[in-house]
């Protein structure tokens, strides 16, 4: 069983099935899938900030069955246990949103599997997931990549990774404290990453990886994971973009990418059947 977590609310809808779909394209094993998705309604908030929908999650199984009937997807309402820990800690605003706090809260769910892949919702695979998730962290509390930016500007930072793609030993990380540390982070202080910088500095032992599991600029041919966050552009002036996977137009015509598009295509296609309440693949 390869273990997924995502995190958010309805918005992440898009990103889920994207990224599922570039997983089942790109990936040649015949081992079922075990997707979470932790979710919570904080609307007071914001009004947008609501529980990703029980329609989504059925849609998103439905696909997920078709590639393998033992595939399955989890929704985890953490409203209560977010409630707890962090309603109105000092990073509760933070620069993206509180979803992204989600995964800190993984060690405190039940049932949750002691190796899991957390995945920011705005990837897409290029190559096989189990070059990633075979990745032995039996000694380390995580996997991950250099931040394409943070390698550039916090270079004598060596623990400074991006946390859009953690390959997470929950055993290792329950011994280490690492959840609980974070947690105390986010209640302690304003940081400047939020769930990146806690988990950073709550590090004891992690394993850097090549860049080609979270490549947040380019696309290479040894590129396993592209990362679609944002990222600065020089021309015609400088300036930043957020690009995401589902702008297809803008995949198109600013990356020019052609190699995502029988995912995304497919996307398409699932996007309104799912808007306009029909079956897909005509069943």
């Amino acid at each position: 069983m390869i273990n997924i977590l995502f995190c958010g609310n309805d918005k992440v809808f898009d990103g889920i099935l994207t990224c599922m779909l570039s997983i089942f394209k790109r990936t040649k094993t015949t081992e079922p899938f075990n997707v979470y998705v932790f979710t919570m309604d904080v609307s007071h908030i914001k009004p947008e900030y609501k529980c990703i929908t029980d329609e989504q999650i059925k849609y998103l199984e439905n696909i997920a069955k078709r590639q393998n009937p033992e595939n399955k997807i989890t929704k985890v309402d953490v409203t209560d246990v977010y409630t707890k820990e962090f309603a109105n800690s000092p990073n509760e605003q933070c620069y993206c949103s509180p979803y992204t706090l989600l995964r800190l809260l993984a060690d405190l769910i039940p049932g949750i599997p002691e190796k899991f892949l957390y995945l920011d919702a705005d990837l897409l695979f290029n190559d096989d997931i189990t070059k990633l998730y075979n990745l032995d962290v039996s000694q380390y509390e995580y996997a991950a990549a250099p931040d394409h930016y943070g390698k550039l500007i916090l270079f004598w930072q060596r623990k400074f990774i991006n946390a859009g793609v953690i390959l997470f030993n929950v055993k290792k990380c329950r011994e280490t404290g690492l959840f609980e540390k974070s947690r105390k982070e986010i209640k302690a202080h304003k940081l400047t990453f939020a769930d990146e910088s806690a988990i950073i500095r709550s590090t004891t032992k992690q394993l850097k990886i090549s860049q080609r599991f979270n490549d947040q600029k380019f696309l290479y041919k040894k590129t396993v994971i592209r990362h679609f966050s944002k990222r600065l552009f020089w021309l015609p002036y400088p300036h930043t973009d957020n690009i995401k996977q589902w702008m297809v137009s803008k995949v198109h015509t600013v990356f020019k990418y052609t190699q995502f598009d029988d995912v995304l295509y497919e996307y398409i296609y699932l996007k309104k059947c799912f808007e306009n309440g029909v079956e897909p693949y005509g069943n």
